[in-house]
């Protein structure tokens, strides 16, 4: 395989909702990504390069892959999207860590269709090596 034939990156993730135009409201405004554009039934988003698209479906997909959204602090994000209307269902703890001293921390919420979503982040303490 040659570097241009090979794998790049993750291009985009799908993900089934009940209602697009609300899913478009609370991704926009409570998760607070970057709309990109919507026709019809689908609503696109930006995640740092990664395209989230969202389909409106009669029936739900009832287990899709949790979306995992790496922030640069996770207590911050946690209270801002609190203050957006976003209720956890867990609040940021430590999930891992590593050897080296850094820990891994995430924060669970819900979709407006019940199914979770997460926050994440790396955390180095100051005598991490």
């Amino acid at each position: 395989m040659t570097k241009q034939s090979g794998i790049l990156g993750v291009g985009q993730i799908s993900r089934t909702v009940s209602d697009i135009e609300s899913a478009e409201t609370w991704y926009r405004d409570a998760v607070g990504l970057a709309h990109l554009f919507t026709f019809n039934t689908l609503a696109f988003f930006d995640i740092n390069g990664i395209r989230l698209m969202l389909s409106q479906e009669d029936q739900l997909q009832p287990a899709e892959s949790i979306i995992y959204l790496r922030v640069g602090d996770i207590h911050a994000a946690h209270q801002q999207m609190q203050s957006r209307g976003i209720a956890f269902t867990q609040p940021p703890h430590v999930i891992h860590r590593h050897d080296n001293g850094s820990e891994e921390w995430m924060a669970f919420f819900d979709d407006p269709d019940g199914r979770p979503l997460a926050i994440m982040a790396t955390v180095v303490p100051p005598n991490a090596h």
